[in-house]
């Protein structure tokens, strides 16, 4: 096929196909600016209604109406609740002689998916003794209760006699033979126990100052003891062929000025009158995370309390 005058267009020089590029974008450029006029023609009509707009209001119109955006602004910032403050008390590292180290950690985890803030406390004295945890037998060795705890801390312990109660508000006891050993004598004196100064004070300052109180395991025995009329659980008060090893602390709870509710696993028990939570943890041969799920209701029961829950 033949074309009138012209070469086919496969044969059109590089040249000619140059020249052919800049006409189209010259009229692609001719025919794109009435479009871009009518853009800038609608922008500076929205610029100008906006002016007279803003120039309608008198200066007592613009006050007034910041005035009111800050109040709300302000009215927003008092329903935002400040995190709960909440002091931990550890008693050592290892459930034989000091902190049940699983109701630890999850103390601190539910805490901090709370949104609390979290301050790690420990008495800084020496242990009653340590245990050889793969053998469940005493050593000879001799370790201090706060530098034990700081391994659960993370190093960020401090001593139990700078806990201020105006600082926090609530406090928390996880378990562990180290509040029967360490925070307290009740592992060897059972009800006639003495509880270390520093927990006494602690424990009978946040009940004077209606601040709620948490405990899971054997940690209730110190609030019976410190405080009169105290409700708490340890879980239930028969052994069920072994679940319940620890049953009989039940019946100490009473010798020791206290009330005990039997409670399931899972469960926590409220005492409303004296702001005090408590939940069963290791006092029962159960599973590990309905364990961690019961220390979790525990930790949202004190913090509901303290009116500070993060949804």
């Amino acid at each position: 096929m033949r074309y009138a005058g012209h070469a086919p267009p496969t044969q059109l020089s590089s040249d000619r196909s140059h020249v052919f590029r800049r006409r189209h974008c010259y009229h692609h450029q001719l025919n794109s600016q009435p479009v871009l006029r009518r853009v800038g023609v609608c922008l500076s009509a929205v610029l100008v209604q906006v002016t007279l707009f803003a120039q309608s209001f008198s200066p007592a119109m613009l006050r007034a109406v910041l005035c009111v955006r800050g109040a709300r602004a302000l009215l927003h910032q008092k329903h935002e609740s400040p995190a709960a403050r909440v002091a931990v008390v550890l008693s050592g590292c290892g459930v034989y002689d000091g902190t049940e180290i699983h109701e630890a950690s999850a103390i601190l985890v539910h805490l901090s998916r709370a949104g609390a803030v979290i301050k790690v406390f420990a008495p800084d004295v020496p242990q009653l003794h340590v245990i050889d945890h793969s053998k469940g037998q005493p050593t000879a060795e001799s370790r201090n209760v706060l530098v034990e705890s700081a391994r659960i801390a993370r190093g960020d312990v401090t001593a139990l006699s700078h806990l201020n109660v105006q600082d926090h508000d609530a406090v928390i006891f996880p378990g562990g033979f180290g509040a029967a050993k360490n925070l307290s004598s009740f592992a060897v004196d059972g009800e006639s126990c003495a509880v270390d100064q520093d927990v006494e004070r602690v424990l009978k300052g946040f009940n004077k100052a209606k601040k709620p109180i948490g405990l899971c395991c054997i940690a209730p025995v110190l609030a019976a003891k410190v405080i009169p009329g105290v409700e708490v659980t340890v879980g239930q008060e028969e052994e069920h062929e072994g679940k319940w090893p620890y049953a009989g602390t039940s019946k100490s709870i009473a010798a020791l000025g206290g009330k005990h509710c039997a409670k399931d696993v899972h469960e926590v028990h409220v005492d409303e009158q004296h702001r005090v939570v408590t939940t069963p943890a290791f006092m029962c041969n159960a599973p590990l995370h309905v364990i961690h799920d019961g220390i979790g209701s525990m930790v949202s029961g004190v913090l509901k309390l303290v009116g500070k829950i993060k949804s």
